[in-house]
């Protein structure tokens, strides 16, 4: 059945839903109690919001993403930052999909193979995670191999599910990024206090101790990834023909300084060393296609529109990054893991572990078992998504990791012509760079947007 015959069938039935909730709102009012009339009328209004989410294919993940971006973690003591609204927005989702199971292609691909059998690895070692850790720790190593899970339904939806219409949901995705942002960075200059969970990332500067600017996110180095992601995003659709652009240029205009406000607020390295990969992966795309003057500009404009915007508005911190970087550079080789914030302490306290138990070189100990668990001899936080796969998936985890980016590179390269495919392979490159320091798998509420971008570019290479 196709959209338009769905949508005309559900409303030719209104006389009968407006009877159906006539007589709904008459039962609330009998009920004995106003919290039970409360609860009664909140599902009540819950029942037309669903109905219009399930007449379009493509409603429920504007919501998603909408709730990952600008709604923070609900003020409740389950995990590390508390339930999302954007779990029940999935599970909406969900049934979107089943509603709509006919209106799927299937259509086998690299990527979708290779991400298939990531989350069924990630998935198998969480009876390592109840071997090894105990049944809590088990628990919530499914609960994050679940999260991840959204990403991929996300992307499976998006590449082989009912026609979704992409421009517009890139041009809302670009929205509620720059809204996401803007709150970062009002959130850093006032320092209000902070959303139900977060990661206690502070700053010491001559004038006080600030928390870094995280926004709505559980910690600062999402929200930098994200000001990447759009970055890179804003400079493709400079480059690339107007039609193709899903927002006008003078939005990019005005959002660029903020996505670069926040990438410095975050105060995160590596996302600068992604960005700058990124779009020199760009220019490498466009160099036959682009004079060198207007790269240059284009460039120039993405990297320092922001920090300029950042200098006026925090001179002392903008000073204080930059002196950062510079530090970095100059004892990367002389002082490691103090440059790396103690990253090499971790990486040699895993390479230990794993010459000491070599049997866990094959299947891992669980999926992000690490840091909750004392399997390793004491809470470890590996900071290196490589090596974090290869302790708790074994090298089965790793190589379908590997092999996943591989297929995904190899996407963007394929379709470098179409604005999805010069996006997703650009930033991509900077991102496999970036894993060497984070666990950027576990950015859930970000990665799902990824792998939306990166199923419209397995949809433009199968086209």
């Amino acid at each position: 059945m196709s959209s338009t015959n769905a949508s005309t069938e559900l409303w030719d039935r209104r006389p009968l839903l407006a009877l159906l909730l006539g007589t709904c709102a008459a039962g609330i009012a009998f009920l004995p109690s106003p919290m039970y009339q409360a609860a009664g009328a909140a599902a009540l209004l819950a029942v037309p919001c669903l109905w219009f989410v399930l007449l379009e294919p493509d409603r429920w993940l504007s919501l998603f993403f909408a709730a990952c971006l600008l709604a923070p973690p609900l003020p409740i003591a389950i995990g590390n930052s508390g339930p999302h609204v954007a779990l029940g927005i999935a599970c909406i989702g969900l049934l979107v999909g089943v509603l709509r199971a006919g209106e799927w292609r299937l259509k086998p691909h690299p990527v979708s193979i290779r991400l298939a059998v990531l989350f069924a690895v990630l998935a198998g070692s969480v009876s390592f995670a109840l071997l090894y850790s105990g049944a809590v720790v088990a628990a919530g190593s499914l609960a994050r191999v679940c999260l991840f899970g959204i990403g991929c339904y996300v992307y499976f939806y998006a590449a082989m599910g009912p026609v979704q219409r992409q421009q517009r949901v890139a041009a809302q995705l670009f929205w509620f990024a720059a809204g996401s942002a803007l709150f970062a960075c009002l959130d850093f200059y006032f320092q209000w206090p902070a959303p139900a969970g977060y990661g206690p990332q502070f700053i010491w500067l001559d004038s006080g101790v600030f928390r870094r600017a995280q926004g709505v996110f559980y910690e600062a180095s999402t929200l930098g990834n994200l000001s990447v992601f759009f970055l890179t995003m804003s400079a493709v659709a400079l480059i690339r023909p107007r039609a193709e652009c899903p927002v006008p240029r003078w939005a990019i205009a005005v959002a660029v300084p903020i996505f670069g406000t926040a990438l410095l607020l975050s105060y995160s390295r590596a996302s600068l060393v992604t960005l700058c990969l990124s779009l020199g992966t760009l220019f490498f795309l466009q160099r036959k296609g682009l004079p060198v003057r207007r790269w240059g500009f284009i460039a120039g404009s993405s990297m320092l529109a922001g920090g300029a915007l950042a200098f006026v508005l925090f001179p002392e911190f903008v000073r204080g990054y930059f002196a950062r970087v510079v530090l970095s550079v100059q004892f990367l080789f002389s002082a490691t893991n103090g440059v790396l914030s103690g990253r090499v302490d971790s990486w040699q306290k895993l390479a230990t572990f794993l010459m000491e138990h070599p049997w866990h070189l094959l299947f891992g100990v669980g999926y992000k078992t690490l840091p909750y668990s004392d399997v390793a001899g004491a809470p470890v936080i590996a900071d290196n998504m490589y090596l974090s796969l290869l302790v708790e998936t074994g090298c089965v985890g790793l190589c379908a990791f590997i092999a996943l980016n591989a297929a995904i590179l190899q996407a963007g390269w394929r379709a470098r012509s179409t604005f999805f495919g010069a996006w997703i392979l650009s930033f991509w490159t900077g991102q496999v760079i970036q894993m060497l320091s984070g666990d950027l798998l576990t950015y859930w509420r970000v990665i799902p947007i990824y792998f939306w971008v990166l199923a419209q570019t397995v949809r433009a290479e199968q086209q």
